[in-house]
């Protein structure tokens, strides 16, 4: 039977430690800071990257690949940029070991030294618009909308798995456009895109807003984002779309002619998503049992358990599993028969529900007798006697039940975890009360962003798109406010 997990009552940062682990998705590597991605892990990581890359492709995008080493040159050509990542970089100064004198060991070479010392891509911004530089002479050049799906490097000192680690997976999205108009489009399209992807596939609601000056990513004109509100009160921002306008085309000097002839510098976005989405996945919706992952993103969406006393009886159950699982597979769900004569059924049930697989069917020799099976959904734990008529009709449908239920769930949770603060004080106790999103005045100022944070170590989450503006005084200052800002603890 698998180990009980500590309880999200008893110590949350320890019972999603746990749950990362015991549910076999990652473990931290011998690299200080890295972490071994799993295969169930992955699979849900291939789950998330294949119904993302239909999205990008949908929306007129291609996948291209970049080097993984920028010289450090490149960085210094925007000052903002650099200034950004600086503390986060690795950095290549060799390229040859060579033996220890005593001949017991190894040590850098100190004649390979690079000419150039090469950083170790924390983000791809400097090396994809040099390159870009060479793409594009004229505006039939534009616009390109290239992806990568690649791994990054950022020095963290405080890992925790998925959720921050020295290295990560992630895509990275950088177009470049002949107008401002059409580079601002792409910016909100691609939100949109992860905000669809997030509420439809990780059945997680989230909040769209765009980033403060002090928050916004080191470069951009503007950074847009999706936040989301995980179980015990705190979020995460979950995806952003970055509005670079010719920051990194003056930077590289990547100019284009137009169709009337004159030369202007190009318009620029970039938009990325990484393995923290699996970290979120698991705070959103998982619970003391274990995972609960909606159908879509579940590497097996049905597993089928077999309750026999000899093996007459699982040559019956096999034949009718069998059945079973050929009509699953017809209808595109991902099914697994576990009839491994090494765990008992109870170990099986109590496995499958860590691993967050939706749909459990249990069959014994009562219910070959009877033409049905025993259905148990992991959302709610429910269990339910189903005929086999039909059988992969009615799980195809509870599978979309199951998807819309954790998406409910998750939203009311949201709503009854958002609070509205009109006094410091207000908020301070909602903040250690009750956590969650709390909307409130900002009077729009970079000191008092930074001074709540440092008296309260809540930051701005996002100021909400499409909301009406409304009159009101910041909360810290009392100096005037036109609109009310998302407020919360943060991972």
């Amino acid at each position: 039977m698998a180990k009980q997990l500590t309880t999200r009552e008893q110590n949350y940062s320890e019972w999603y430690q746990d749950l990362v682990i015991k549910a076999d998705m990652a473990e931290n590597s011998a690299v200080r800071g890295c972490m071994v991605i799993k295969p169930y892990g992955f699979a849900i990581w291939e789950k998330m990257q294949s119904a993302l890359d239909q999205m990008f492709k949908d929306t007129g995008h291609v996948n291209a690949y970049f080097p993984l080493f920028i010289p450090k040159s490149f960085f210094s050509k925007e000052a903002a940029h650099i200034e950004g990542f600086a503390k986060e970089c690795a950095v290549v100064t060799h390229y040859r070991l060579k033996n220890t004198p005593d001949g017991k060991g190894i040590e850098v070479d100190p004649e390979a030294k690079l000419e150039e010392e090469l950083i170790v891509r924390p983000t791809s911004e400097t090396i994809i618009w040099n390159t870009y530089r060479n793409w594009i002479q004229s505006y039939r050049d534009l616009p390109i909308l290239c992806n990568q799906w690649a791994n990054v490097v950022r020095w963290e000192m405080r890992t925790r798995l998925f959720l921050r680690t020295a290295e990560f997976l992630w895509q990275e999205g950088h177009t470049a456009h002949a107008t401002e108009k059409e580079a601002r489009e792409e910016t909100m399209k691609m939100l949109d895109v992860y905000g669809t992807f997030a509420e439809e596939f990780m059945a997680m609601p989230v909040l769209k807003g765009v980033k403060t000056a002090n928050e916004r990513f080191a470069g951009a004109i503007d950074t847009f984002c999706i936040e989301a509100l995980m179980q015990d009160g705190k979020a995460l921002q979950a995806g952003t779309s970055h509005f670079l306008g010719q920051n990194f085309a003056k930077a590289f000097d990547v100019k284009f002619t137009t169709k009337e002839g004159v030369q202007e510098h190009v318009w620029a976005t970039s938009w990325g998503v990484s393995t923290r989405l699996i970290g979120a996945l698991i705070m959103a919706h998982s619970d003391d049992n274990g995972l609960i992952l909606p159908p879509k993103l579940a590497p097996i969406q049905v597993v089928i358990v077999p309750i026999y006393k000899n093996e007459e009886q699982l040559a019956q159950i096999s034949e009718v599993a069998g059945k079973i699982t050929s009509e699953l597979k017809s209808k595109g769900i991902s099914v697994k028969y576990d009839d491994r004569d090494t765990h008992k059924p109870g170990w099986k049930f109590s496995e499958y529900e860590l691993k967050g697989v939706p749909v459990r069917i249990a069959i014994g020799p009562r219910d070959i007798e009877n033409g049905t099976v025993e259905v148990a959904r992991r959302d709610t734990m429910e269990k339910t006697t189903y005929q086999l008529m039909d059988l992969s009709l009615k799980i195809e449908h509870l599978l979309d039940k199951i998807q819309q239920n954790i998406y409910t769930k998750a939203l009311e949770f949201r709503d009854e975890t958002t609070h509205v603060a009109d006094s410091f004080d207000e908020f301070k106790k909602l903040l250690d009360t009750k956590g969650g999103f709390i909307r409130a005045h900002w009077d729009g100022t970079t000191d008092t962003e930074l001074k709540i944070k440092e008296l309260t170590k809540a930051t701005i989450r996002c100021i909400p798109l499409n909301e009406k503006p409304e009159a009101g005084k910041c909360i810290l200052t009392g100096n005037p406010s036109i609109q009310r800002v998302v407020f919360a603890r943060a991972y």
